[in-house]
């Protein structure tokens, strides 16, 4: 019997691509032939959908941030592949839309769970709540949690990053980060500053006239650093929150003539595939946005199989330091 895959890979597209097509998603715009390719490859293979009385389960996936966002940062982009991943692989249907859909009703009819990727307000997750409460919370970590949230665990991350800057005799170390706004305005607060700001005084770290916070940009990250040269007030190492940041910012080191690592350290976070390929190679963190996504999607899939509700919870996924050659010890 044919699968998603075979015609994924008969059709030269993704298994999520051949899934929306074959369910007729209006939310999909791909070019008229790739919509014929997968129909023609569908119909030679003799593909059969589940049979009417079998509807399947149907998952929507609402976005927090815009696809401009998502281009910045890969973070994101990265975090809603492993959730289609694991829809289209376990037969899901998935419908993707943004948090100010105009027809939110609308929008969630016939939904049997949601997964909201992104920093909502408590008050927009309540009025969710009213169509569905079968959700799931990927990175979005609030105090008194009332439902399934899962996150990375950013704080035993910073603890990482400052012990290792500190074994390498880093005394001054800075940090550039960004502010994420929550749906209703109000800032988000990010763990990783606080965490940095903690651990950074348990150590009796100079960090205060190093901290800076605007986008996750690389732009952001360029201009943040370039500030700080300005200000003629530089540390020896730098924590960036984001890759894209850390990319910035090397830019603007090398602008200025200052080397990295010898005249300042830098650790980014994330691992996106440019970080590999920076010069000198960019020290980072394994965030598993991927692998979060998935198992988001995963726990609300066996949930709503179970016909079961998600207990309130908060699981945390680890994050693990890559050693490159962008940071070196004191001499």
């Amino acid at each position: 019997m044919a699968t998603l895959k075979d015609i994924a890979e008969m059709a030269q597209v993704s298994i999520a691509t051949v899934s929306r097509i074959l369910n007729n998603d209006p939310t999909l715009s791909v070019p008229a032939q790739t919509r014929d390719n997968v129909l023609n490859a569908a119909k030679t293979l003799q593909y059969q959908k589940k049979k009417k009385s079998d509807p399947g389960i149907h998952i929507c996936l609402i976005q927090w941030y815009s696809l401009q966002q998502e281009i910045n940062d890969p973070y994101y982009l990265t975090l809603r592949h492993g959730v289609e991943d694991y829809c289209a692989k376990n037969g899901v249907i998935l419908k993707r839309i943004f948090k100010d859909d105009v027809d939110i009703e609308q929008s969630l009819k016939g939904i049997d769970g949601i997964i909201c990727l992104g920093k909502f307000s408590k008050n927009h997750i309540e009025t969710l709540k009213k169509y569905n409460d079968a959700i799931i919370l990927l990175d979005m970590d609030y105090e008194n949690i009332k439902e399934c949230s899962i996150i990375l665990d950013f704080d035993l991350a910073l603890k990482q990053a400052i012990t290792y800057l500190h074994r390498l005799g880093h005394q001054k170390i800075g940090y550039l980060g960004a502010v994420e706004y929550l749906d209703d305005g109000q800032p988000y607060d990010d763990i990783r500053k606080k965490s940095f700001i903690k651990y950074a005084q348990e150590y009796h770290i100079d960090y205060e006239n190093y901290l800076l916070e605007g986008e996750f940009t690389s732009e952001s990250g360029y201009a943040m650093m370039s500030h700080m040269i300005h200000s003629q007030q530089l540390p020896t190492a730098i924590f960036a929150a984001s890759d894209p940041i850390a990319i910035g910012a090397m830019k603007a080191l090398n602008d200025y003539g200052y080397r990295v690592p010898t005249d300042i350290s830098i650790i980014g976070f994330d691992n996106i595939d440019a970080s590999n390929y920076t010069y000198p190679p960019l020290t980072t963190f394994y965030a598993p946005s991927f692998d979060m996504g998935q198992f988001g999607a995963r726990l609300l899939h066996q949930a709503i199989k179970d016909h079961t509700k998600l207990l309130p919870m908060r699981i945390q996924l680890p994050c693990y330091l890559i050693e490159r050659e962008s940071c070196q010890a004191i001499l």
